[in-house]
């Protein structure tokens, strides 16, 4: 993400491998599946080969999908950005955050991690989410001062249009 003059980040972050257990358990337990069907009907060595792939391909997918993702605030801006070789980027300004607001289920608790949801101001009822981030109310915080620090940098009187 290129900053514009001025700008300053205020959190950048992934979301949080442990948010991604249910990907890597359910990776695991197909893997797990397909190894005992392979292991009772053509042999133990092929069953071990198929969890291994299964299991390796399940953790690998998974890292890059949380390493390309891509959550950033900033004084100017709040952006998600996913995807490696095609990118999706959504973006807005700072000033137009409303509303911030975070979730954790039992499970999110036990691990952590949580969802960061960010309702923005305009005609289309825009809304951004962080999901998976470590400490979800730190993340709330970086918006409030992200906010904070915006507006102490624009003139008296509002400064737009």
């Amino acid at each position: 993400m290129d900053l514009h003059p001025g700008e300053e980040v205020i959190y950048s972050g992934h979301p949080s491998w442990r948010s991604i257990k249910a990907f890597y358990l359910g990776g695991i337990a197909i893997g797990l599946a397909v190894g005992v069907l392979w292991w009772l009907i053509i042999s133990p060595l092929g069953a071990v080969l198929a969890f291994a792939v299964i299991t390796g391909v399940t953790i690998g997918v998974g890292l890059l999908k949380r390493i390309f993702t891509i959550y950033v605030i900033t004084t100017d801006r709040l952006s998600i950005q996913r995807g490696g070789l095609s990118k999706r980027v959504e973006q807005t300004r700072i000033d137009r955050v409303q509303n911030v607001s975070t979730s954790q289920s039992l499970f999110d608790r036990l691990f952590k991690v949580g969802t960061v949801d960010f309702d923005t101001a305009g005609d289309e009822g825009g809304s951004l989410r962080f999901d998976g981030v470590d400490d979800p109310p730190a993340v709330a915080a970086a918006i409030d001062e992200a906010q904070r620090l915006h507006a102490e940098r624009q003139p008296l009187g509002g400064g737009g249009l």
